[in-house]
């Protein structure tokens, strides 16, 4: 068993190498038992993604869980946020989504729900050790399909309302299971809609299926300008992240995406807490605080997020990713079509084009999100270091990695979780000082890196 698949969120890996169908069966056994011993009711709601092998990972995990125990309600091939659904509504003590997300075609994984909570840190590690120690409970669970599909979409559209404005957009599913569901729902509450890559293809034949990467939207750019829509939307392979192009074909990263609807919001929630992550622009907490909310800034990680916005009670909650948590009328998860329904409900109530509609934010100057090879062994050293030197001369942000404050901006350098990485972010008000705390977080970086290298002093 590679102990690598444990990470910070859930529980991935090269489905062929890491993946074998008997570990499967364990993990099944190890979070069937998990449930449980924590009380929690003993039927689990399963879902599975498009890919190849999430068919045979679903048959593993279904089998283990009933070996525990548990039953299982088999909700079939659907996004994340319909599985997360199926979680919150049915009786049930939890659920797990076969998924790789936004991974390569042959990865895969699985994310896992408990009493409305999704799992992370210590309790993936719990899953893990229950699996080396062979700790299982023994029962006979039973395996029953249910149809998820029809009460996710009803509850949308009866809980969404358009303005008089009729919308004209381009959805690209990136071939993930959001493509027989999004297209039928936004032309049912209204909408004029164009498919792209819609059906569904394990493989992603087309593009890999993560709207962060800006290469791949270029087939929806393309599109948009094509039917001269009033937008594209994007989703990632497992739906629960949102791309978002405006209708010159200008991409809304996620922060920018925050401003908008939290605006929203707060229009309806005076006073609000809203969260966004470290990586996040200055200008979404300042805008954020500027319209009478309160900004929040978390860890990195949809766990994460999820955990902080409960205790700060916020009504929204957001990141770079795309991943966006709307508690606002809402189940407190991130759910992409239901943040594109949202969206839609704020253009459909101006006349205005998208691309207007942050014209008054103040400019700024970010890089995007930078990836530096880092090994695993000394990626959080590195980060600790490079904090301890910028605390004797900066305010520095410390919650997740180090968030530099400049007297004009800020850089960012995080170790990520999910791999021998670290992430960096720069932001100002000017090119030129972007580029100068670019050039300060990767000097400091490299001192780091050559002070763990020599034993010596950062």
């Amino acid at each position: 068993m590679n102990p690598n698949i444990f990470r910070a969120y859930d529980i991935r890996g090269d489905a062929q190498r890491d993946l074998p169908a008997a570990l499967v069966v364990q993990l099944g056994r190890a979070i069937g038992t998990m449930t449980q011993r924590r009380g929690h009711k003993p039927v689990l709601a399963v879902g599975r993604d498009a890919r190849l092998s999430s068919p045979y990972l679903r048959d593993a995990l279904v089998a283990g869980l009933c070996q525990s125990g548990v039953s299982v309600i088999d909700v079939g091939v659907v996004a994340t946020p319909m599985l997360y659904f199926a979680a919150f509504n049915l009786e049930v003590g939890g659920g797990v989504m076969v998924t790789g997300s936004h991974n390569p075609a042959g990865d895969n994984g699985f994310k896992v729900t408990l009493d409305k909570a999704s799992l992370h840190g210590e309790d993936i590690q719990q899953i893990m050790h229950l699996i080396q120690a062979n700790d299982f409970l023994a029962g006979s669970g039973s395996v029953t399909p249910h149809d998820i599909h029809t009460p996710y979409t009803d509850w949308i559209a009866q809980h969404i309302e358009l303005g008089p404005r009729k919308l004209h957009l381009v959805v690209d599913a990136g071939n993930g299971p959001t493509g027989p569901v999004s297209p039928g729902l936004l032309r049912r509450l209204g909408c004029q809609v164009e498919e792209l890559f819609c059906d569904m293809d394990g493989r992603f034949p087309n593009h890999h299926p993560d709207p962060t990467v800006a290469a791949n939207l270029v087939d929806l750019q393309k599109a948009v300008a094509l039917h001269k829509a009033d937008l594209g939307i994007a989703y990632d392979g497992d739906g629960d992240r949102i791309g978002v192009i405006d209708e010159q074909g200008g991409i809304l990263w996620g922060d920018r995406l925050m401003v908008l609807l939290s605006r929203a919001v707060l229009q309806a929630v005076p006073g609000a807490a809203i969260v966004g992550e470290v990586k996040c622009s200055q200008t979404l907490f300042d805008d954020i605080e500027a319209h009478g909310g309160r900004a929040v800034m978390s860890k990195v990680g949809h766990s994460l997020i999820k955990d902080r916005m409960k205790q700060e009670k916020a009504e929204l909650g957001g990141e770079m990713s795309g991943h966006i948590f709307y508690k606002h009328r809402y189940f407190g998860y991130d759910d992409a079509t239901y943040t594109t329904c949202r969206l839609l409900e704020i253009l459909s109530r101006t006349q205005a084009p998208l691309s207007s509609l942050l014209a008054d934010l103040p400019q700024s100057f970010a890089t995007a999100e930078l990836r530096i090879h880092c090994p695993d062994d000394i990626k959080f050293a590195v980060v600790a270091r490079v904090t301890a030197q910028f605390q004797k001369t900066n305010k520095v942000i410390d919650i997740d990695g180090a968030r530099v404050i400049f007297a004009d901006g800020w850089g960012l350098v995080r170790a990520s979780n999910t791999g021998p990485i670290l992430v960096l972010r720069c932001e100002a008000q000017s090119e030129a000082g972007r580029d100068r705390i670019q050039a300060a977080i990767e000097q400091a970086i490299a001192a780091a890196e050559q002070a763990l290298a020599t034993g010596g002093a950062a």
